[in-house]
């Protein structure tokens, strides 16, 4: 399978030119394999309103976690991946809120578009994504108001005209020449067609011809993209999700490359035109009342630009870009209960993007903002992995990108990332980029790996130093037990310190500090010279102080460092070498 392409196997609509369940359940397999086509030819001509190159990338991501939460609801998950690498990207913790078509099966169209605006919405990446979340959610206001089996042309474009309407509110300073000029100008054709009596398959034909003929118009309406010479990169992301409606309901092939518009090919080199802004981009989700949320867009306003908010019914998804990412999270803190942050600066994309390739660098995946930033300042490019989420393959590939190299070597951090890897990998050596993937089981042994990384050397002899550097580090952990369970070491109990030796529950005690000494023991026992330390956020200076002097006590020729995870690490992580 080209690692490029999403898996286009997908259910076929009950009736060609009905827009039911099954039609809508088509439209998202349609749309995500037609975003994945089309990622890098969006990437290659996003200029605005940041030129990152990742508008495509995100557009994608959204459209899989979207698809994935609609699959989820007809229980039949398993349908959306990439390859065999897909991980759970959008975890349980929201999941539980997307509505069950069992409870209602005459208005499984309604359960359908819910799932699906459910799933972008928890998912949503970037700017771009959190509009496309908020088209679909508009979408669904409409077609899932009330029970239906499926929607007439009439209502399919009101659909799309809240979903246009929703978006232009949803953004702080709506910009013509955007996809939000896209999904208006779609919205106006939907709708004239409809006064004619149009069949929904009909209506979505509008509306995709409509958007393209915008889309050729964007050089014109936004400076931006005139001076780069390319159309909007949200609005082929746009066009792209209405040839797959149009497709779904009419069974013929739409367009297979939305993002070569009419008007422009090719970018000359945007992202040298373009200014620098805000030097962070924050996203999370939010759970606040209405009230909370108008007082939040007020305050973000006046912190930054680009600024996002879309959902509804408490839960919501917050973008903006800001210089302080701090100050944008406390406001979240302030109006509710913000989840799932996410801080990404601008200035090393931007620079990555300007200059020339390196000829390697590292992308390593890792839990915990403090071992982030151990990582960054070792040279790594980093994906942030968040507890319980790991990340999807194109999101390892998109870090593979950002690093701009022509080798590249990565670290997956953990078993169930591997496969992720190896198929971001894939997608990379496609490009023409030489990868290699060093099976780390843990952080530690990702530090390990990064402390002889050598770029002077050849690749290979790097490669067989930090892999050997790695192998040789033994890993241990401490996690909290959630529930009564079966271990390897026994029966452990809602609250116990596990202590985990090389993946395996090797100790369980009552306190961090005696549970962690046992794990050391166990761990210098066959010997070491090196221990590493990581402490997770909430655990205190003077475990790491005890924990220095047991290792000197002990064993006087081993020496010991000691780093802070930071938020979302474990609470202990134990390397030996």
């Amino acid at each position: 399978m080209n690692p490029r392409q999403p898996k286009e196997e997908h259910p076929v609509p009950h009736e060609p030119h009905s827009l039911d369940a099954a039609a809508v359940r088509t439209w998202s397999s349609l749309a995500l394999t037609a975003l994945g086509r089309a990622r890098e030819d969006i990437d290659a001509i996003n200029v605005y309103p940041v030129a990152d190159a990742d508008t495509g990338t995100n557009l994608y991501l959204t459209a899989q976690s979207a698809a994935r939460a609609l699959e989820e609801a007809f229980g039949n998950a398993g349908d959306v991946s990439e390859g065999t690498a897909d991980g759970a990207q959008d975890p349980a913790p929201d999941a539980d809120r997307s509505p069950d078509p069992a409870d209602d099966p005459a208005g499984s169209l309604a359960v359908a578009v819910r799932a699906y605006a459910h799933g972008a919405l928890i998912g949503a990446r970037g700017n771009s994504g959190t509009i496309l979340a908020q088209l679909l959610r508009g979408v669904a206001d409409v077609l899932g108001g009330e029970p239906r089996a499926s929607a007439s042309g009439a209502l399919l474009a009101g659909a799309l005209t809240r979903a246009a309407e929703s978006a232009y509110r949803a953004v702080a300073h709506p910009v013509e020449g955007t996809m939000l000029t896209v999904a208006a100008t779609a919205a106006r054709a939907a709708e004239a067609a409809a006064e004619a009596a149009a069949s929904s398959c009909d209506v979505a034909r509008a509306a995709y011809d409509g958007a393209r003929a915008a889309l050729a118009e964007t050089p014109g309406q936004l400076a931006a993209l005139g001076r780069a010479g390319v159309v909007d990169a949200g609005g082929c992301g746009v066009v792209a999700v209405l040839g797959a409606l149009w497709q779904a309901l009419s069974g013929q092939e739409a367009d297979p490359e939305p993002a070569r518009g009419p008007a422009v090919t090719t970018a000359r080199q945007p992202c040298a035109e373009e200014p620098d802004g805000p030097g962070y981009e924050v996203i999370y989700l939010l759970d606040a009342p209405d009230a909370a949320v108008d007082v939040l867009r007020a305050t973000l306003d006046g912190l930054g630009d680009s600024l996002v908010i879309v959902g509804g019914d408490g839960l919501w998804n917050v973008h903006v870009h800001v210089e302080d990412p701090g100050a944008a999270v406390e406001a979240g803190v302030v109006a509710g209960r913000p989840h799932r942050i996410r801080i990404t600066h601008f200035g090393d994309e931007r620079r990555r993007a300007r200059g020339p390739r390196a000829q390697r660098a590292v992308v390593a995946v890792v839990q915990g903002e403090g071992l982030a930033v151990l990582c960054e300042e070792a040279g790594a490019t980093t994906v942030r992995r968040l507890p319980g989420e790991p990340p999807a393959a194109a999101e390892i590939a998109a870090a593979v990108r950002r690093a701009h190299a022509r080798e590249v070597i990565l670290l997956p951090g953990g078993a169930e990332q591997r496969a992720a890897a190896a198929t971001a990998a894939e997608q990379a050596r496609a490009d023409g980029v030489r990868v290699a993937v060093i099976p780390t089981r843990s952080a530690v042994q990702g530090l390990a790996a990064l402390a002889v990384h050598d770029p002077d050397t050849g690749f290979d002899e790097d490669v067989v130093a930090m892999t050997a550097a790695a192998g040789a580090t033994r890993h241990g952990e401490l996690a909290i037990a959630e529930r009564q369970s079966f271990t390897s070491a026994g029966i452990c109990q809602a609250g116990d310190v596990l202590g985990l030796i090389d993946g395996d529950v090797a100790v369980i005690g009552s306190a961090l500090a005696e549970t962690a000494e046992a794990v050391l023991e166990r761990m210098l026992g066959s010997g070491g010279e090196l221990v590493t330390l990581v402490l997770g956020p909430e655990v205190p200076d003077a475990l790491a102080a005890r924990l220095e002097a047991y290792v000197q006590h002990g064993h006087l020729a081993v020496d010991t460092l000691t780093y802070r995870g930071g938020r979302y690490s474990a609470p202990l992580l134990i390397g030996v070498e």
